[in-house]
């Protein structure tokens, strides 16, 4: 009698049916899609309502873009900056510049021719001593003056008809990628205050009501994504060896009166509850592994949340 007792509570926590066959309990799901809020505005528009279907590229929520969109005009505004400021140093000077700076090198050598001369004849009248000393000191002081103007007026003439330096057309260059990233950047936020759904399925959830503030990362959109469900079940440890990925497993769902053949698409290598090694043998039985076994895409109909048995491979053994 009392090894009897024992046989039904192992099989009773390895999950079997009124057959007698052992099978895998859980319910259907889908792959739960979390769109969270870029930044901390106001939603301005919800225009999909909970529960209906959405496609990839559907609008799901919108939030206030005012402020990015002016975020987005300031470094638009750069980038024409820098484009100018770059295409300036390409083009080197105007001919206006150049003209103005061979005008002035021109009269800075007549300067020059005038400052000699009077260099030379006041030098005389000292030498005759028909004028100061200070006379000819003043004379060299202009005539160096001119000749160092003269000198600065070739350099610029110089400086314009040479071009522009490499290394400054370089700094341009970074300087236009730059102020270009940074509009990319501000486009992306712009954009991404348009939540939009990332992959076809159904609206599951709107955390946020229209006309709230969200905070940063906040979900406001859950979508459950995927054609058709999947079976999320636990399966027991004594049938865990027997399954693999890609096995085809028959799943019954309740509310549909055949039962549906569906793939292993994954299963845990881990238990769920009590590690194994925490327990004795026949304690074993009891681990779960959790699994995933995907329905046939014409089941898309079925909704999440509806408990499902999935049948063990024949074969396994059950301790008694």
């Amino acid at each position: 009698m009392r090894r009897w007792l024992v046989l039904g509570v192992v099989l009773l926590v390895t999950g079997c049916d009124e057959q007698g066959e052992s099978v895998a309990l859980g319910n259907l799901e889908r792959e739960r899609v979390a769109h969270t809020a870029p930044a901390q505005e106001v939603i301005i528009a919800l225009p999909v309502s909970q529960g209906e279907a959405v496609t990839q590229g559907d609008l799901l929520v919108q939030f206030d873009s005012r402020i990015q969109a002016a975020q987005v005009a300031a470094a638009q505004a750069e980038v024409l900056r820098a484009e100018a400021q770059l295409d300036k140093l390409r083009s080197g000077a105007r001919v206006e510049e150049v003209a103005a700076a061979q005008a002035e090198v021109t009269g800075a050598r007549a300067a020059v021719v005038d400052a000699r001369q009077s260099y030379f004849r006041t030098k005389d009248l000292v030498d005759r001593e028909m004028q100061s000393r200070a006379a000819l000191d003043h004379v060299i002081a202009r005539r160096d003056s001119a000749e160092a103007s003269l000198q600065s007026a070739q350099e610029r003439l110089r400086q314009l008809t040479n071009g522009t330096r490499e290394e400054d057309l370089r700094i341009a260059e970074a300087e236009l990628d730059a102020a270009q990233a940074k509009l990319e950047g501000e486009q992306k936020l712009l954009e991404d205050l348009s939540v939009r759904a990332t992959r076809t399925g159904i609206l599951d959830n709107l955390p946020w009501n229209l006309g709230e503030r969200v905070t940063q990362g906040s979900p406001v959109a859950i979508v459950l994504a995927g054609d058709a469900p999947f079976a999320r079940v636990y399966v027991p440890e004594t049938h865990r060896a027997a399954i693999k990925v890609g096995d085809s497993l028959l799943v019954e769902v309740d509310g549909v009166a055949n039962s549906i053949l569906g793939a292993v698409t994954w299963i845990s290598s881990e238990p769920s509850f009590t590690p194994y090694y925490a327990l004795t043998q026949n304690e074993r039985s009891r681990l779960m592994y959790v699994a995933e076994v995907q329905l046939p895409a014409n089941y898309a109909h079925l909704p999440s949340g509806l408990p499902v048995e999935v049948k063990m491979p024949e074969g396994a053994i059950i301790n008694e």
